[in-house]
């Protein structure tokens, strides 16, 4: 097996590749795969990574022709935003069309929300079956609150958001207890009427408010490029000085969040709404 490991049996893999017309073959033992647009679902990742020995991956840095070799019994992870009460679409598309060498023997997710997450399990696990691959296990995790895109929805205040990560701490340890024991298990907080929530709403928010064509930027934009940076999604171009966003966006609000300057906006509905970066908090 063409994978190495150095410094230790719990240090992180080195990993070879093998390229061929066509594909490239990636070899791992373990594996995460996350999408994040603020943060909160990237440091997620990563701490599940650092405490399972496991090798963390954008799913937007991949390219789809890339072939992943599972070990027998390996874990297999996605960590992903909640967007709507359900997971992104380029997770789902991620999901679906994944190529491994092996069927994952413990497939499982966790998500991060600002508040409930609705029927993500349901909707994740519906996706890998159709492939015929079988969830084990989901977990929710509260992150600070990151759309502010309709009236009535914002970011916390300092204070909440400071208390939402504390929790978040202690409950990744409980989560990374339960994935290293391979727990079948679904702990997500669905919230107040989860179906309607997931089944109803959220496909009239997908169409109707999943889209770039409301962004633009304002006077104060100072052409740094950081939006175009930010995006998860490549999906912004700087031409002229200024973003344009094209037809890929996923609403992750990378770029709202990351301008120095508040001068990207949605509509006229972020003009007077807050900002969010996650920032790992100090070591206890």
């Amino acid at each position: 097996m063409p994978v190495d490991y150095k410094g230790g049996e719990h240090s992180k893999p080195v990993i070879r590749s093998f390229v061929t017309p066509r594909v490239r073959l990636l070899l791992f033992f373990t594996m995460i795969f996350y999408f994040s647009g603020t943060g909160n679902s990237a440091w997620v990742a990563q701490q599940l990574g650092e405490a399972l020995h496991e090798a963390v991956h954008r799913i937007t840095d991949k390219l789809p022709n890339q072939i992943y070799t599972l070990q027998p019994r390996e874990r297999l992870g996605f960590v992903f935003p909640v967007y709507s009460w359900g997971p992104p679409s380029v997770v789902l598309e991620w999901l679906a069309r994944l190529l491994c060498s092996e069927t994952p023997s413990y497939l499982y997710f966790v998500c991060t929300c600002g508040d409930d997450a609705g029927k993500t399990a349901l909707l994740f696990r519906k996706v890998a079956e159709r492939r015929g691959w079988v969830c084990k296990a989901g977990f929710s995790v509260t992150m600070p609150n990151t759309y502010v895109c309709l009236p009535g929805f914002d970011v916390d205040s300092v204070e909440v958001e400071k208390q939402k990560i504390c929790d978040a701490r202690s409950r990744i340890v409980q989560v990374i207890e339960w994935v290293d024991r391979k727990v079948s298990r679904f702990d997500c907080h669905e919230g107040g009427a989860p179906y309607t929530k997931s089944y109803l709403l959220r496909p009239l928010f997908n169409r109707f408010f999943v889209s770039a064509s409301r962004f633009h930027v304002m006077e104060t934009c100072i052409s740094c490029g950081k939006c175009e940076q930010a995006c998860p999604m490549h999906n912004i171009q700087m031409k002229e000085g200024k973003p344009e966003w094209g037809s890929q966006c996923s609403m992750c609000l990378a770029c709202y969040h990351h301008c120095p300057k508040h001068a990207v906006a949605y509509g006229n509905q972020t003009r007077k709404k807050g900002q969010y970066i996650f920032k790992s908090p100090k070591p206890v």
